[in-house]
């Protein structure tokens, strides 16, 4: 009995040390590089203090680049940062990594990175710098890499027109200490690569609630814990969100607003998101929201 004991335990030990052999050199390289700043990444969000919620984002970020710049790295999932977004856009040509560092209770400040799909492996990526802090307008104009409106992204949803590829972003801010903000945000690339959020694809009658026209970007904000939803739903095929209300009568106070319960939308139409004032559905679609959304 003890030597078949032996033996059993032999062979798993060959068995696992094959396995192991067999696994890309990559792969074990960028996930030693994750078990690394797993931890920074929880403190980015979960610290006390200000300083080294700071500091952990600092040690996050050149980790995670570090990782990044392995080859192959586009592939790897990066399960264990469940503080921070991932996604890969529906065709795969980029993934977009976005999370948020509280200043304090009332200011947060976005963080984030476009990865590029390359055919050899190598990386490219776009550091997103948030602007929000210094506009009094976010919703006035396309905006680049270098002044990003920053939000933590849960979805991604692709359209096209006339052979051209949109790609609409919705997110999350956290804001401040009175309200929280949901952003829709058109993304392009031009012929070198380089993006632009936002533009004029938005299509609704003028409303106190909603931005006001012209808006590059579509914003809800409302009450901090409120919970107001707005995702896209692929069965009916259209970003839903929830119709709002104030709760003193005062719709310009945005910490006042509150969902109603029912929902109204947009509906892609000859390259614009084109508002329908109510939306019938059984139940609103889920988020995708990482571990830090209050509102999941």
């Amino acid at each position: 009995m003890n030597k078949m004991i032996t033996l059993l335990i032999c062979a798993i030990s060959f068995l696992q040390i094959h396995a192991q052999q067999k696994k890309d050199p990559n792969q074990i390289k960028i996930s030693k590089i994750e078990s690394g700043i797993k931890d920074f990444s929880k403190a980015i969000l979960n610290a006390t203090d200000m300083v080294d919620r700071f500091r952990a984002d600092s040690l996050f970020t050149r980790g995670l680049v570090q990782a990044l710049k392995v080859p192959n790295s586009f592939y790897y999932p990066f399960d264990s940062l469940i503080t921070i977004s991932k996604l890969y856009a529906p065709d795969s040509s980029f993934r977009i990594f976005t999370w948020q560092v509280m200043k304090d209770f009332s200011s947060y400040h976005q963080k984030g990175a476009i990865q590029m799909h390359t055919n050899d492996g190598s990386l490219k990526i776009i550091p997103l710098f948030d602007h929000s802090d210094y506009t009094d307008f976010p919703v006035d104009s396309v905006r680049n890499a270098n002044n990003w409106i920053g939000a933590v992204y849960y979805n991604i949803v692709l359209k096209t027109y006339r052979g051209k590829k949109f790609y609409t972003l919705l997110g999350y801010d956290e804001n401040n200490a009175k309200t929280t903000k949901k952003w829709m945000e058109v993304l392009t690339f031009d012929e070198k690569g380089n993006p632009a959020f936002g533009g004029r694809y938005f299509d609704y009658p003028p409303d106190e609630i909603k931005p006001p026209q012209p808006a590059y970007r579509f914003c809800l904000e409302f009450k901090k814990q409120a919970g107001a939803k707005i995702n896209y739903d692929p069965e009916i095929d259209r970003i839903i969100f929830a119709h709002l209300v104030s709760e003193n009568g005062e719709l310009k106070e945005k910490q006042s607003l509150i969902p109603y319960g029912s929902y109204e939308g947009f509906l892609w139409q000859n390259g614009k998101w084109v508002h329908e004032r109510n939306i019938e559905i059984a139940d609103p679609a889920p988020t995708n929201n990482p571990k830090n959304d209050p509102n999941q």
